[in-house]
């Protein structure tokens, strides 16, 4: 007899494999079993916490300066929650769609996918909470790492009168989004410095950029164990010697790897302070999906819940 192990294995290869066929050699599932997948799978079903609501504009855009194949694209537009509804519109992969060279990329430049598969719900988290407090950021220079597709610092850029900011990756393929973002919005940065920068934590830094941001973030970052020390030691390196400089992580328990990430970060002489209720509207639609909202079917706290982790030197 089959486990249940066995069986949420078998799912999630599905899922896996689903992602390399096109949608037109893909079977048709029946709805029991499209289901089943969608329990088992880690991603929201929905936009997660849905704290900036985002909408697709494009579908297979054309452009003359395409820095991937077109069906792999799409735009999306996000609309802040602010006077006026300002938008920002970020470039991204279709959510779990992917080819080969993206791993092939991933294991010459030893680094995870992650930020191509989806636009995670820990990043729509940091960037709702740098909203909420934009007064932190006037006049500092802010990094913000494993941006992903930058979502969080093109919002610090557009909406916090922020000195400088840039949005960083040590994958090269996302930087390249990243810069194509920058430049599609780079009409809401006002006086604001906006640059991208390809940062891989294992490797040597740039150290034109030692102690030079008043202001660290990230999210989901400290998943990837592998990376804890070479993750702490950037933060050490960029973050400014001072009271004011603080590095912002949203990050999940994951079992013990956030727990095992802030051990480095005490093993190397920085402080850190967690907080677990950090937000209002943020808990209470955590408490919302605990309770079995169906928009996020799958959703575990240990998982999915981004702890604000504030570190200081």
């Amino acid at each position: 007899m089959e486990t249940n192990k066995e069986k949420s294995s078998s799912l999630r290869w599905r899922i896996l494999r689903n992602a390399f066929i096109s949608t037109s050699l893909r079977p048709t599932d029946d709805s029991c079993e499209s289901d089943k997948r969608r329990k088992i799978s880690r991603k929201t079903s929905s936009q997660g916490f849905n704290l900036i609501k985002s909408t697709l504009t494009l579908i297979n855009p054309v452009d003359v300066d395409d820095i991937s194949k077109p069906d792999l694209d799409v735009y999306v537009s996000y609309t802040l929650p602010l006077e006026k509804d300002p938008q920002l519109v970020l470039r991204q992969r279709v959510d779990n769609k992917f080819n080969l060279n993206d791993f092939e990329i991933c294991n010459r430049y030893d680094i995870d996918n992650t930020g191509l598969v989806c636009h995670w719900p820990s990043e729509d988290v940091l960037a709702y909470f740098c909203l909420s407090h934009k007064d932190m950021f006037r006049y500092k220079r802010v990094l913000e790492l494993g941006a992903g597709y930058g979502l969080a610092g093109l919002v610090i850029a557009a909406c916090t009168d922020a000195l400088e900011v840039i949005i960083s990756d040590g994958n090269p393929q996302v930087v390249d989004y990243i810069q194509h973002n920058i430049h599609a919005n780079s009409g809401a940065f006002a006086d604001t410095k906006v640059n991208s920068m390809l940062l891989h934590w294992n490797q040597d830094q740039d150290s034109r950029f030692f102690k030079s941001f008043d202001i660290i973030v990230a999210s989901d970052c400290t998943f990837f164990k592998e990376f804890h020390v070479g993750l702490a030691q950037t933060i050490k390196s960029f973050l400014k010697h001072s009271d004011a400089s603080e590095a912002l992580f949203f990050s999940p328990k994951r079992g013990n790897s956030l727990d095992m990430f802030l051990k480095k970060i005490q093993e190397i002489g920085l402080n850190f302070a967690i907080t677990e209720n950090y937000d209002q509207e943020v808990w209470q639609r955590h408490e919302k999906f605990l309770n079995g909202d169906e928009s996020w079917p799958n959703y575990e706290k240990d998982h999915c819940y981004p702890f604000l982790v504030r570190i200081t030197s």
